[in-house]
């Protein structure tokens, strides 16, 4: 080609590759998303057959040409989450070897990803996700708010990290009648910082909790936690003394700020396991608070856990549709859902198109 204009001829034809978006999911609930986008976009899903064979093995066919165009894969996490991960991997496998220009995926919740951080001697899995999804072929990731922040640098392809909390600000701000006399609760200190953004935002109060239920009757005392009778040195040299590190205690639940005769809005990244926030909604009852609300981008809703919130004391739990949760829905009314489809399709949009992304994370700082 003749490039002796200066300019880039990629770049000259940056929209002319057509855009084609497929869903990656077997799970019928998982399309709906897909099926949103694509309508906003005003564009029709690309033809795809993903499914189970009888031995469990996953098969990807794409029924349509993506030879030189931009291929955005859509893909909501089920509750088989591994299954989940070998469509999306097989899916941009397929693509990258169809010759795709590019490859972006669509994960609004990224799987594994609370296990980010090294326990003892487990390993860090959003890494190796990391790893392998790249390795496959992709040369974007579009997610919503990541568990960590942290987990873009484990990509070595750009990672754009969308937000939901405009959409559920707004939802408090319209839905929430008297939301001028709400608080915002953190159930812990480490979603403090969420907490902090949200009612900064809203022009409203913070509150904590911290620490934890004390039994009446300290199972410490029965000598289960006695100290053994030998001491072990291990196999530290007996002129090393290494200090050891106090073990943490938590004290008994405690609640920084007035809740008393407000609404409570308790906000974090991922409702899964309900049981910390139904404790959470019974201390803010008993310190007064007359309604509560729990704010969440992710519903994983896992188990038994519709039900749990069915019969606590949180007057609303509401989740964005990242997680396909219908039947949590029929299971548990107090369960709403904000739709989030909207700044999906405006990423893709920007991206397919060459657009700035910075419109998209306006007015959201270092530590957001």
């Amino acid at each position: 080609c003749d490039c002796s204009s200066g300019q880039n001829p990629r770049n000259m034809n940056h929209t002319k590759g057509g855009l084609v978006i497929f869903t990656a999911n077997s799970h019928p609930s998982g399309r709906e998303l897909g099926k949103r986008i694509a309508e906003r976009l005003g564009v029709e899903l690309g033809k795809v057959q993903v499914y189970q064979e009888a031995n469990r093995e996953t098969r990807v066919q794409i029924q349509e040409s993506v030879r030189g165009k931009d291929v955005f894969v859509i893909q909501t996490v089920s509750k088989d989450v591994n299954t989940t991960i070998m469509e999306m991997l097989i899916m941009v496998y397929a693509c990258r070897t169809s010759c795709a220009r590019s490859i972006t995926g669509v994960l609004p919740y990224f799987p594994y990803s609370k296990q980010c951080k090294m326990r003892k001697r487990g390993s860090i899995v959003s890494k190796l996700i990391a790893s392998m999804m790249c390795k496959a072929g992709l040369t974007h990731l579009i997610t919503m708010d990541l568990h960590q922040k942290e987990i873009q640098g484990f990509f070595n392809i750009p990672v754009d990290n969308l937000r939901a909390s405009p959409f559920l600000l707004q939802y408090i701000q319209e839905e929430i009648p008297d939301y001028r006399n709400a608080v915002i609760v953190a159930k812990s200190p480490s979603s403090a910082k969420r907490a902090q953004s949200f009612a900064e935002r809203l022009r409203l109060g913070i509150a904590v909790i911290h620490g934890e239920a004390q039994d009446a009757e300290s199972d410490q005392v029965d000598g289960r936690h006695s100290p053994p009778t030998v001491k072990t040195t291990g196999a530290i040299h007996p002129s090393m003394e290494i200090p050891l590190l106090i073990p943490k205690e938590k004290p008994p639940i405690t609640v920084v700020g007035d809740v008393g005769g407000r609404i409570a809005i308790i906000v974090d990244d991922i409702i899964d396991d309900v049981d910390s926030f139904v404790a959470a909604a019974e201390t803010l009852k008993e310190r007064g608070a007359y309604k509560i609300f729990v704010m969440a981008t992710h519903g994983i809703l896992s188990s038994e856990a519709p039900r749990f919130i069915e019969e606590s004391a949180i007057d609303e739990v509401v989740v964005t549709n990242t997680i396909p949760h219908e039947l949590q829905k029929l299971q548990c009314p107090k369960i709403k859902t904000v739709d989030i489809s909207m700044i999906l399709s405006e990423a893709i949009r920007r991206i397919h198109n060459g657009e700035s992304m910075s419109y998209l994370f306006r007015n959201i700082g270092v530590d957001d």
